[in-house]
């Protein structure tokens, strides 16, 4: 995580296993200098630092604890319900769902910390002599790593190459600390690729740049957002660029884009790869599924690969009901291929099992179509209503709560085996069709808006859906829960993006972060951002502790 001069012990350890024996003498060393590193491994030393701030990504982006907690059980989408001995953990989810949260809270830290050392790794490799390539490379992981904290905290730490390693990293705030991040990527992009999802390239960098400045405005002033029209032309000029290369188009299997052979998505732009029972650097997206699956969802193929916790709540899940289509949670029909029915699939998950990807409500089957029951022997049918204080009890603790199968398991094993521990799901990172709803959004939030062009947009992706289109698009509904209202951007972009960690930054842009929703019964502003960790603090006397915290 240092970025100095110097490289840690473990990199002599690796170093002398390669040079093979020689005599050392008893002397501890904790680093070792610039030069002798360069010299012994040369041109690849920049590469096997590159590597490593690859392989930073999975450790605030994968696991329920990280990233996605922060961004999606702060929203309407997510929260997890404590189920009599299980999940609660002292209140730490309940608390992000209701916006209790407070400086000392674990994840807060733990997030903090994981972007952060993807952010000094990657510029560790800036050190080295790396290739124009590879800088670049290394300028956009950064630069990733920074949105995310300036998205989460408002504010990020930064230490260029060079820089006194006595002194504490000067830390960008407000619209400098956007402009950064616009400049990085402005810079970088005649020097990356055009290839890979898997490596950072161009079209990576400029959906990050769209994303900067679509939501510049509200990182300036998140209580009450400004969008510029010169950002909201960048927006549309970026993304209709992407848009005419006809590089990507939309999967016909939704699912497609998150189970185990979604390396092959046409939609993915950027992604961390993965492959089946292959542990080296796989990012492990099982958790995706065990966090929210039920103990016995798999009907004994696969002991606890359910930890029974994640759901999300009845408004979000109605949301989906385009045009006033009532009583959608009975419906057994195809109304919009990302809800998901029993009659839906993914051939290579639901032969195996009986899960069928999307939103899991009402009774649950296995493989051959047999109910199944819960530990206690009642039918394990997940029950839309939770418990007002989030805490469960009583007979139907185990099946309270909408699930959602979104990244689902890897079962290509052809004995059908489910790898609980190293599944082939790509982590996707960036995906198609949030250009597509980038440039919509920021034709109505335009000088001259283009509501027609915009509607165009979104009804072409609702027709790849098996949606029906939309007669008009309103940022946000008219409804009392404008929140929840079908018929927004708003809710097209929840429908697209559930539990993919949007959704928070989302509800900010559009104004309606602090609006009460189900389990959230009141709501303070200072919750708009959330507080620098305390130990960061300490360390760091550049940083300045959000508002109210």
């Amino acid at each position: 995580m240092t970025i100095s001069k110097y490289i840690k012990i473990s990199a002599i350890l690796l170093l002398g296993g390669i040079a093979g024996c020689t005599k050392l003498e008893e002397k501890y060393v904790a680093t070792v200098p610039k030069d002798q590193a360069v010299t012994s491994l040369g041109a690849q030393f920049p590469a096997l630092l590159l590597t490593s701030a690859y392989n930073d990504i999975p450790g605030p982006f994968v696991n329920q604890d990280q990233v996605f907690s922060l961004e999606e059980n702060s929203s309407d989408e997510s929260l997890v319900p404590t189920r009599g001995g299980d999940w609660d953990d002292n209140g730490v989810w309940r608390v992000i769902h209701n916006h209790t949260w407070n400086a000392d809270h674990g994840q807060v830290l733990s997030v903090y910390n994981g972007l952060n050392k993807m952010n000094f790794d990657a510029t560790n490799v800036l050190q080295y002599s790396p290739s124009k390539g590879q800088a670049a490379e290394a300028r956009f992981l950064r630069a990733y790593a920074l949105y995310y904290l300036l998205d989460i905290y408002g504010q990020y730490p930064l230490r260029q190459p060079g820089e006194n390693l006595l002194n504490a990293p000067k830390v960008y705030f407000g619209d400098s600390a956007v402009q950064f991040i616009i400049s990085e990527l402005t810079s970088i992009i005649p020097d990356l690729s055009t290839g890979s999802m898997t490596q950072a390239g161009q079209d990576a960098a400029n959906v990050l740049l769209m994303r900067c400045y679509l939501n510049r405005g509200a990182f300036n002033n998140r209580a009450s957002p400004t969008f510029d029209d010169a950002d909201m032309q960048k927006v549309i000029t970026i993304g209709q660029s992407i848009i005419a290369g006809g590089k990507y188009s939309y999967m016909s299997n939704y699912f497609g884009n998150f189970n185990y052979n979604n390396g092959s998505s046409t939609e993915g732009i950027f992604a961390y790869p993965s492959a089946s029972g292959v542990s080296a650097n796989n990012p492990g997206v099982q958790a995706r599924w065990m966090m929210t699956f039920h103990y016995n969802e798999f009907n004994g193929q696969a002991p606890n690969a359910g930890w029974n916790g994640f759901s999300t709540i009845s408004d979000f899940y109605n949301a989906f009901s385009v045009g006033g289509t009532t009583n959608y949670s009975l419906a057994d029909t195809l109304i919009d291929s990302r809800i998901g029915r029993r009659k839906t699939s993914d051939p290579t998950v639901t032969k195996y099992s009986g899960i069928r990807p999307g939103f899991l409500v009402g009774q649950q089957f296995d493989q051959n179509n047999v109910a199944l029951k819960d530990r206690k022997g009642a039918p394990l049918a997940f029950d839309p209503n939770i418990a007002p204080t989030m805490i469960e009890q009583g007979s139907n603790l185990e099946v309270t709560g909408i699930r959602i199968a979104k990244y689902v398991p890897d079962f290509s094993d052809p004995s059908g085996k489910f790898y609980s521990s190293t599944p082939g799901n790509w982590l996707m990172l960036m995906r198609y069709p949030d250009v597509t709803l980038m440039v919509a959004e920021a034709k109505l939030r335009a000088a001259s808006p283009d509501p027609a062009g915009a509607l165009t947009l979104v009804n072409a992706l609702r027709a790849a859906r098996g949606a029906a289109p939309m007669a008009s698009l309103p940022l946000l509904g008219t409804t009392p829960d404008a929140i929840h209202d079908p018929n927004s951007l708003l809710a097209e972009r929840g429908r697209e993006f559930y539990w993919e960690s949007y959704r928070r930054t989302d509800l900010i842009r559009f104004g309606v972060f602090n609006m009460l929703w189900q389990y959230k019964p009141s709501d303070d502003p200072k919750y708009l951002l959330f507080p620098v960790p305390n130990q960061a603090l300490a360390v760091n006397p550049n940083l300045k502790q959000n508002p109210g915290y």
